[in-house]
């Protein structure tokens, strides 16, 4: 069965970080860092999470 991109259960804030790294099979550390300097250095890291936050099913 193909892997779903849905929330994570293991959460900090939303469980859009942990969600997307476990569809892509990476440390969900790595995605807040990538948010993060997408926040930072151009800007639409925040907006991207609250739409992933909104747009994404939960488990």
């Amino acid at each position: 069965m193909a892997n779903r991109l849905v929330k994570s259960s293991d959460k900090k804030i939303f469980g859009v970080c942990g969600g997307l790294g476990n569809y892509f099979d990476i440390d969900p550390t790595v995605i807040r860092i990538i948010f993060l300097v997408a926040f930072l250095f151009l800007g639409s890291g925040l907006l991207l999470y609250l739409v992933l936050a909104i747009a994404m099913p939960s488990e």
